[in-house]
């Protein structure tokens, strides 16, 4: 047998796209659980600051990390965990594996090094190091090779929510992980960023129709209120 290509194809751009999916009433939702994790993907200098590494770093939502800081706090009031990763390597990039093979300058994923300034915190995410989960990760996913799995369970939590870049890359995986975990996963769209307006939507698109739910953070803040009663 042989089929011609069922691939639709439209004169539409990805932010159409995704508002199309979005708006459809018929939509269906995983929806929020009872228990919150907010996970925080790679909130580091390498892309956040596009004054410090305009080769790498990324703004979508000028207040994105306002955002971030004000759920994770509505989070952390309520006893739910809030968790924070970041990307680094050893000095010999040993620990980057194949991933980073294709490049090798000052900007290459593997050049990022502990306790450099692309692996340092944006000074303006709120992190309270006291009760929140900090670790360091090697590959896209926060799930992948990271006591998060494990973190989750102790906690236990039904919901994920995502936040933080790339919405392509790290952001993608880490949903997809999510669900594959068995968790209900919301990405905050206010709350993801990536380098072009192409990747950033057609991924949220992808993540909506598959993975999870694409919502605006505002309702993030509206189910975390409710939980607070």
């Amino acid at each position: 047998m042989r089929f011609e290509p069922t691939m639709v194809r439209e004169e539409k751009t990805a932010r159409q796209l995704f508002e199309q999916v979005k708006a459809n009433p018929a939509r269906a939702k995983f929806g929020f659980g009872n228990r919150v994790a907010i996970v925080n993907v790679d909130f580091q200098q390498a892309y956040t600051r596009p004054d410090l590494f305009p080769r790498t770093a990324y703004v979508t939502d000028p207040d994105q990390i306002a955002h971030v800081n004000r759920i994770s706090a509505a989070a952390r009031r309520l006893g739910m965990p809030v968790i924070w990763t970041r990307v680094m390597y050893k000095a010999d990039a040993g620990d980057a594996g194949v991933w980073g093979t294709r490049t090798n300058t000052p900007d290459s994923l593997q050049n990022i090094k502990a306790d450099s300034d692309r692996h340092a915190f944006d000074p303006r995410v709120e992190i309270d190091r006291a009760v929140d989960f900090v670790f360091d990760k090697r590959m896209p996913s926060a799930f992948f090779e990271t006591p998060l799995p494990s973190y989750l369970v102790w906690h236990k939590v039904d919901t994920v929510i995502v936040t933080g870049g790339s919405t392509s890359g790290c952001v993608r995986a880490t949903a997809v992980d999510s669900l594959s975990h068995g968790y209900r996963t919301i990405v905050a769209e206010e709350c993801v960023a990536d380098k072009h307006e192409s990747y950033h939507y057609a991924n949220l698109t992808d993540l909506l129709l598959k993975y999870a739910d694409v919502v605006n953070v505002a309702e993030v803040d509206a189910h975390l209120a409710a939980l607070a009663g």
